[in-house]
Formats: structure tokens, C-alpha cells, sequence
């Protein structure tokens, strides 16, 4: 069993995000840093690993776009946290049926995990991709950032409001081994940055992703560089409820916060409605939040289905239809997931989204 005190290094007091942090990407003992989590041998499943419908109508969605940018000669895709590169894997396949388009398109992973980045080169055997820690090197042409489950992974605070006072959650390493949660005062820096926000509404509990918007600047600075755009692919809501949405997951079970630390997922839901309040105030052009249910059916994947199906025999159609309906049904992927996508473009681009 390992040392809980690996999660808590130099201080036995630290923020809850920190912890997050420490436990998802130490980089000797984080759970990204030694484990595979997809898959039926592993902690979840993405939409890319239920069907490859979801990823083909991502390429479709991005080729489409080209077209609305009038085709630019060199054209950037970003993957912003690839997993094991099941999704990109599909996106190659699609793209080398348009020659044109798969001549322009140039292709980044933005990945943080060493052992996620080793899965993803053993799975991707293409020159066409390229590995970046930042978004620097990409020096000509738009850019499109595709997210799928990226900020869900990416710590972020949380703060309780008693008489109106702001505290914020903080974890500690007691001497029996065990994580005790306690509120340490917020600093007034902190107050100002989530009242731009209007957090303080109604709101006696309160989320904020810190880390997730410092990435989100190098995003949007990309983009405004550029030109181009971005589409996150997330769970989440549109209005915070007064409660936390960390949650832990183990072998496809759910797992409690301060167990299994390093072996465990620990994710938030993505609070759409802030971050696109976020890509507003920085000047974007931002569609309206959908479903996963409403875009992955806007963008035909019921005719796509029916296409496949016609030389598919019965066991083969029933597996396809299950998958799907595992992607689009309310009561499953489809409701609570979202489909938030931004631009910095000449001209408007809805698709899927209205």
C-alpha cells in the first residue's frame, strides 16, 4: 500500500485541487502515470471506445468546417488529452478519404501523462501526428482544439459560503494514514475572481475550475492567433446545484474520493454555462450548449447506422443499435453529456449545434 504522504508532498495541508492533482499526475505514483483506465480491463469507457460512429461524425464535423474556412491550405487539429488514441485513430482513417483536406491537416496530441503518450504511439502509426507540450510550434495555418473528456480531468476547487464568508475546501494527512477534509478562509484575490462570475448567486457551494481556465487561455490565445476554433465534448450541466460533482471511479464502480488514491479516476462535472461565459468575456463566438443526444443527431448518425447495417447480419445490427443507444439515450450518455464549440471566424458555424 502506498504512503498517502507521496500525494502530500512538502505540506500535510493542501487545497483540494492540489490533492486532485497529485493523485491523477504524480508523475511516479499519479493514476495517469501508471495505469491504463479504458476499457473493460480498465476504470471507464469514452464515447470513442462504445462506437466509432462517435469519432467518424467528429471528423466529418471538422471537415466541415475546413470547407466553411474555404478550404485553407494548411489546416491544425488539436486533441486536447488523447486517452489511448482510439479516437485519432478514426479521425486518420476518415481524413485519407479526403485527399485535399488530408494533405492540409496537420495533426497535435496535447498530452500531460509519459505512460498515456507511450499507449497512444503504440496504437497511432502515422507521420501525419505529431506530440506537442505546447501550442507554440504550430506557427501557421487555423486551429481546431477537440476535447473529448479533457476537462473533466482537470482539478478544480471548491468553496463553501457560511454567513456569507468564503472558505475554501482543503484536505489534510492525519497521522493514522487517512485524508480529513477541512475550510480554510478565502483569500480576498479569490473573492474578486469568482464574483466576475456572479458565483456568489444563491450559491452556498461553489465550484471553480482554476487550472481548467489557465488552460483554456493558452486555447483561446491560440485561437485568436490563429483563427480557428474549439469543440468540448464533456458530462456536465448548465447550473450549479449547491453540491460537489467530484466523483471516483474503479473498475467501473464507483470509488470513494480518498480511497484507492493513484488507482482511481477522479473526475468533476464540467460546468458548461461558466465556461462559456469564460469564452464570451474573451471575445469568442460561442454556439449554444447541446446535448450529446442533439448534436451526434444532427449530424446524421441515425442515417449513417442504417448505411452500415444493410450488410451487417442480425447479431452485428443489434450490437451497432446497443452502442448507439448507449451514446444517445437520455438516460444513459446522451443528456448528460454536452457539445460546446467556439470560434474566431469570418464566418458563422453551426453545425450540430442548432
Amino acid at each position: 500500500m502506498i504512503s498517502l504522504s507521496k500525494f502530500f508532498p512538502g505540506s500535510k495541508k493542501i487545497s483540494i485541487d492540489k490533492f486532485i492533482y497529485n493523485a491523477l499526475y504524480h508523475k511516479d505514483y499519479g493514476y495517469y502515470s501508471k495505469k491504463i483506465p479504458f476499457g473493460k480491463k480498465g476504470d471507464f469507457i469514452t464515447s470513442p471506445g462504445i462506437s466509432s460512429l462517435f469519432s467518424e461524425l467528429i471528423a466529418l464535423w471538422i471537415i466541415l468546417l475546413w470547407e466553411k474556412m474555404d478550404k485553407p491550405k494548411i489546416f491544425n487539429i488539436v486533441e486536447l488529452g488523447p486517452g489511448n488514441g482510439q479516437m485519432c485513430k478514426v479521425l486518420l482513417n476518415v481524413f485519407e478519404k479526403f485527399p485535399i483536406f488530408f494533405n492540409s491537416a496537420n495533426i497535435f496530441l496535447y498530452e500531460k501523462s509519459k505512460y498515456l503518450k507511450k499507449l497512444q504511439k503504440d496504437n497511432l502509426n502515422s507521420n501525419k501526428i505529431k506530440w506537442i507540450k505546447n501550442f507554440n510550434k504550430i506557427k501557421k495555418g487555423p486551429i481546431i482544439f477537440v476535447g473529448n473528456e479533457f476537462f473533466d480531468a482537470i482539478p478544480i476547487k471548491q468553496f463553501k459560503k457560511i454567513n456569507n464568508i468564503l472558505y475554501e475546501q482543503y484536505v489534510s494527512l492525519e497521522n493514522n494514514n487517512k485524508i480529513k477534509t477541512f475550510l480554510k478562509k478565502a483569500d480576498q484575490k479569490t473573492i474578486v475572481e469568482l464574483k466576475k462570475f456572479n458565483l456568489f448567486k444563491n450559491q452556498s457551494f461553489i465550484e471553480y475550475p482554476k487550472q481548467g481556465f489557465v488552460e483554456l487561455d493558452l486555447i483561446i490565445k491560440a485561437i485568436k492567433k490563429q483563427n480557428g476554433g474549439l469543440l468540448l465534448i464533456d458530462y456536465g450541466f448548465l447550473k450549479m446545484n449547491n453540491i460537489s460533482t467530484l466523483q471516483s471511479v474503479k473498475n467501473h464502480k464507483t470509488n470513494m474520493i480518498f480511497n484507492n488514491v493513484g488507482n482511481a479516476d477522479i473526475t468533476s462535472l464540467v460546468n458548461f454555462e461558466l465556461i462559456k461565459k469564460y469564452l464570451k468575456k474573451k471575445k469568442l463566438k460561442v454556439n449554444n450548449v447541446v446535448t450529446q443526444s442533439f448534436f451526434l443527431r444532427k449530424m446524421g448518425i441515425m442515417n449513417r447506422a442504417e448505411i452500415i447495417a444493410r450488410k451487417m447480419n442480425f447479431k452485428e445490427k443489434s450490437d451497432l443499435y446497443f452502442r448507439i443507444e448507449r451514446l444517445i439515450n437520455t438516460k444513459q450518455m446522451g443528456e448528460l453529456f454536452k457539445f460546446l464549440s467556439a470560434f474566431k471566424l469570418k464566418k458563422s458555424f453551426s453545425l450540430g449545434f442548432d
